[in-house]
């Protein structure tokens, strides 16, 4: 009980600092929410979506999952996004992966784990589409972080492929798809070059992100 307390004293504190900053912060935000970014992210403890961008509550969107996987048929996922673009009026969708994923290793690794396994299947479709790259690289490390890379780019197109996101476009809204991945040993984003924004610019993108993902310098993480 005295960790619950802990945790309640912290939100007392948390909401004194705001107010004492923003008077009528809670007041304002109790009655809309106008966020312009929907952040699809992992769900690990050390990737807080708000705080490492710098929002307040209010001005992020998130999903959370594990190894941040966009699938067709993950209808949680997809009613976030459906919120997100057709009520909120998003403009962006950020896909964040980040470095030294445990989620990413245990696809990559093979792992047993029960029932997440089902769900890590689809990163390991991304690491049999992108054997031969992987293959060729030697430390473990950096081979799970190409992965971690590889996987963010490939949930980009996923989202981009969506039928919410293909209906805005047709729409003409103005909506586009990022992928980022974050360093856990710096707390600092890295910008993939996958952004997408229509219908047309897909495939150009995906090419040339592929291209830019081979000129990172490799980020070694702890597990």
């Amino acid at each position: 009980m005295r960790v619950l307390k802990g945790l309640i004293d912290n939100n007392r504190r948390w909401s004194e600092e705001i107010r004492g900053r923003i008077p009528d912060f809670f007041q304002k935000l109790s009655q809309q929410q106008a966020p312009a970014y929907l952040w699809i992210g992992c769900s690990d403890s050390r990737v807080p979506a708000n705080e490492i961008v710098g929002l307040l509550p209010g001005e992020m969107f998130v999903h959370r999952n594990v190894a941040n996987v966009v699938v067709h048929t993950d209808l949680n996922c997809l009613s976030v996004m459906q919120y997100a673009v057709e009520v909120l009026k998003v403009e962006h969708i950020i896909v964040v992966g980040h470095y030294g994923c445990g989620g990413v290793q245990a696809a990559l690794q093979n792992r047993r784990l029960g029932l997440i396994d089902n769900w890590l299947r689809h990163v390991q479709d991304v690491m049999l589409k992108h054997e031969a790259l992987l293959n060729a690289i030697a430390n473990p490390m950096d081979r799970l972080n190409k992965l971690c890379e590889l996987n963010v780019i490939e949930q980009v197109v996923n989202v981009s492929q969506t039928t919410i996101v293909q209906e805005a476009w047709d729409r003409n809204q103005e909506l586009a798809v990022h992928g980022w991945i974050y360093g856990l040993k710096d707390g600092l984003i890295q910008d993939l070059k996958m952004e997408v924004a229509g219908h047309k610019e897909l495939a150009d993108v995906y090419t040339q992100a592929m291209q830019n993902i081979s000129k990172l310098k490799d980020l070694r993480e702890p597990n």
